[in-house]
């Protein structure tokens, strides 16, 4: 297979950098990470949500560049459809590719009220209606999949949706959230998963901090 690097930004802070990352994981490719330092402009300015769009994860493979993770997600779809990135079944992947698209395009509340920081940890942290109308929304979600797959996955195997949603799973687990027992069996399987642990260490290495997003809520 063609060699690939994805250039990311924070292990720590990126969301989209970790769905990325583990995207590239779920598809099986060998590819080289690259790391811009936080001190970026661009990097920085996606970081806070001030970039009008997020050019960073940016994947090149066998020569092309593919950046915006949902990009990304359908493009390594195509070159290594054995990876089982989307269901087999058409309903299966139309159903997995709306809620990949709410996430990527939605949640804003969620992502301004409660940013990914996988080294902080906020216990008993209070989240305010916005956030938390967001949150309701993504539980249901996991729910009806969860039902409908039988799990541990939202559709019974690991897909791209998993990898959309990971960054929900860091950020429960950093502030805190309350989950009913489905939901947080979920999050924990996500959060067991051997790339993300591989991630998390990482990001737990990186020297750099955020001052805006390493505040004392």
């Amino acid at each position: 297979m063609a060699k690939a690097t994805l250039t990311i930004s924070s292990r720590n802070y990126s969301s989209w950098s970790l769905r990325g990352w583990l995207l590239c994981k779920l598809a099986g490719i060998p590819f080289d990470t690259v790391s811009l330092p936080v001190d970026d402009a661009s990097a920085r300015a996606e970081l806070l949500l001030l970039a009008p769009s997020f050019l960073t994860p940016c994947l090149t493979f066998d020569g092309v560049a593919v950046w915006d993770t949902l990009s990304i997600a359908e493009f390594l779809a195509e070159v290594a459809p054995e990876a089982g990135l989307l269901p087999k079944d058409r309903a299966g992947r139309a159903r997995c590719r709306s809620i990949c698209g709410e996430m990527h395009s939605g949640f804003a509340n969620l992502r301004a009220a409660l940013p990914m920081n996988l080294r902080a940890r906020h216990p008993g942290f209070k989240v305010w209606a916005g956030a938390q109308s967001d949150i309701a929304r993504i539980t249901a979600i996991w729910r009806e999949q969860l039902a409908a797959s039988g799990g541990p996955f939202l559709f019974g195997e690991l897909t791209m949706a998993d990898a959309m949603y990971a960054p929900v799973c860091t950020r429960f687990a950093t502030y805190d959230v309350a989950l009913d027992a489905v939901c947080a069996a979920y999050r924990d399987h996500i959060l067991a998963l051997p790339a993300l642990r591989e991630w998390t260490a990482a990001a737990r290495l990186e020297p750099e901090e955020v001052e805006e997003l390493d505040v004392e809520f």
